[in-house]
């Protein structure tokens, strides 16, 4: 197929797949003429793009996951382990900000405290 049923069949830009394309995440495609050619094994590879970078992962993140991959399998290990590490990317952030809404919930409560004292505000 050409690229842009690939693009339509995964949900992707023409524009992005020639990018991914440049950078290594997607295997050259094969040429008929000036035209480029995808398989389905493509169009499901632009999709697992697409999905991992809806749910936070950046393209040097995937470069890491896809390297070498070359229109074989999904390292299926190398994207187990990734989706484990953005887990847990995760999981510190939200202990972060739980941490960070406490500490700005104490700093009011002290805001409030100091202004019912202060004197100026009586007058």
């Amino acid at each position: 197929m050409f690229i842009g049923k690939a693009a339509q069949l995964s949900g992707t830009t023409v524009k992005s797949i020639r990018h991914y394309e440049d950078i290594g995440l997607l295997p050259p495609a094969q040429r008929q003429g000036k035209y480029r050619l995808y398989d389905q094994q493509s169009v499901e590879l632009l999709t697992f793009i697409k999905c991992a970078q809806q749910l936070g992962f950046k393209l040097k993140e995937l470069q890491a996951v896809l390297q070498g991959q070359r229109g074989q399998a999904l390292p299926w290990h190398l994207a187990h382990q990734a989706i484990a590490d953005k887990k847990q990317e995760l999981a510190d952030r939200i202990t972060a900000l739980a941490r960070q809404y406490v500490q700005l919930t104490e700093f009011e409560a002290s805001l409030m405290q100091a202004q019912s004292e202060c004197p100026l505000e009586r007058v």
